[in-house]
């Protein structure tokens, strides 16, 4: 991990197409590959049009927070920002909604790549899985940025070929090429078939079409690292408009090939679409890429997890213990309180191996939001705003309430809203604590130092006289 500067003397900076390949190996993960199914069962082939206004809400919330980055780059990213607009509550509220965030979002992680893993061992239980997963993913955090560098640019390049080897697979599927397929092709063309569950269904899945997404807060805390701060832009850009056209594609395709009865959250669409009796190893190929997709995105979120306690810790949101490392190198503090609750998904695992990944995916999905809405809010604050950039963030604004309020209308997504208000309930109680306990000691320390200048002026009479004469020769100059 870096230091608290950020220009730990082993800390490589990173060229803007390093800083892309990385927000990509952070974002096409479970979010994508087997969340896309959840959104699909929910709203239907209409999903695709969730997943391109949800590109627009995501874009909008990159440039804001990439052009409060170009102005200043900071390791806190979106939390310091947050601070410098609102204060030190909003700084506190920021940093922990984000914490939980990425924390829910690697507990869903790890219950997804248990499920993928259960394809080859169904007898073993989910938990055992996801504990082992989690472990690998500490060990790999806590050898700092080099291994995690090294270990994302590898697993970013395999999950881009993944996606073109879906691609290709797929049209050769349609056109014939390759016999033996499982389903019928079919285009839906009618509203009807667009729309199985009507504009409710649309707006309860725009959630999951927004989860997808997911990954772009790495980008802005690593983007302190980029050689010119000036491109982070330029980085989010290139990576937003790449995977929006691949989900809209690739998602297309699945709904084309697979019929809507056939989707469920416990089977990628990707998979479910290559079936054919012409391709028995793609099943077990295409598993063991969603097993490295959903891993490297796992790495990533508890990359960023890590650094942002550290940064909690440091200025006073955390206690201190937590911003230390062991040997001056290893956090190892921050990663055994983001064991500790990994260990908590690990149980809920155990408790509710049916239902786990659909809360806990929604809850997730909602603290993501609730952290994004702090961005665009920052950024009316902090940038200078012409007409165009009002009108994106109230676009962007509109688009995020709208996933929020879209997952009240299911059953499925219903209970993941509710665990997240329960967390910003115990986040904002925590806040109002933490701000008065400030202010008491803040006038504490105001009261003590002005007690010692007293002290000192009787100590010093001579101190006294002239602080008093010099009074008088103003006020005399103020008569004459």
């Amino acid at each position: 991990m870096s230091q608290a500067s950020g220009k730990s003397s082993d800390e490589k900076k990173l060229k803007w197409w390093q800083l892309s390949l990385l927000g990509v190996a952070g974002t096409i993960g479970t979010g994508y590959f087997l969340g896309s199914s959840l959104a699909i069962t929910i709203g239907g082939p209409a999903v695709v049009i969730a997943y391109a206004l949800a590109a627009l809400g995501t874009y909008v919330v990159f440039d804001a927070l990439a052009r409060m980055t170009s102005d200043h780059p900071e390791q806190g990213s979106f939390r310091s920002y947050a601070k410098k607009a609102f204060g030190a509550w909003a700084g506190f509220a920021s940093g922990w909604v984000y914490w939980f965030s990425e924390l829910l979002i690697m507990g869903s992680q790890l219950t997804a790549l248990s499920i993928f893993s259960r394809f080859w061992f169904p007898s073993v239980p989910l938990w055992i899985f996801a504990a082992g997963y989690g472990i690998v993913g500490l060990c790999i955090v806590f050898f700092g940025n080099k291994g995690f560098d090294r270990v994302e640019n590898v697993l970013a390049v395999i999950k881009i070929a993944a996606i073109i080897m879906f691609l290709v697979l797929a049209v050769a599927l349609l056109a014939g090429w390759i016999g033996g397929t499982k389903y019928a092709h079919k285009v839906p063309m009618d509203m009807a078939s667009i729309f199985p569950k009507g504009a409710v269904g649309l707006w309860s899945a725009f959630l999951f079409a927004f989860y997808a997404y997911g990954g772009i807060e790495v980008l802005g805390i690593m983007s302190y690292r980029l050689e010119k701060p000036e491109d982070a832009p330029k980085a989010g850009k290139v990576m937003l408009i790449s995977l929006s056209a691949v989900y809209v594609v690739s998602i297309g395709l699945a709904l084309t090939m697979v019929p809507l009865s056939a989707f469920n959250p416990k089977e990628s669409p990707f998979v479910l679409a290559l079936s054919s009796d012409h391709l028995a190893f793609v099943p077990h190929l295409f598993n063991g890429v969603l097993i490295v997709a959903g891993f490297s995105t796992m790495t990533a979120s508890l990359y960023a997890v890590t650094s942002m306690m550290i940064t909690l810790a440091q200025e006073g949101d955390a206690p201190k213990l937590f911003s230390q490392k062991w040997k001056k190198k290893y956090p190892l503090f921050a990663l055994c309180l983001i064991g500790c609750g990994l260990i908590g998904t690990i149980i809920m695992s155990l408790l509710l191996p049916g239902k786990v990944y659909e809360y806990v995916t929604t809850a997730a999905g909602l603290m993501l939001m609730y952290n994004w809405l702090f961005i665009l809010l920052s950024s009316g604050r902090l940038l200078k705003s012409r007409t165009i950039d009002v009108i994106k963030r109230w676009t962007g604004l509109v688009l995020i309430s709208t996933a929020i309020t879209g997952t009240l209308f299911h059953g499925l997504s219903r209970p993941g809203f509710f665990i997240s208000l329960l967390l910003i309930s115990l986040i904002a109680l925590s806040d109002i604590i933490v701000q008065r306990k400030r202010k008491k000691t803040s006038s504490a320390a105001d009261t003590e130092q002005y007690a010692q200048n007293e002290q000192a002026d009787e100590k010093n009479p001579l101190k006294g006289a002239a602080f008093h004469i010099t009074g008088i020769r103003k006020q005399r100059n103020k008569i004459k």
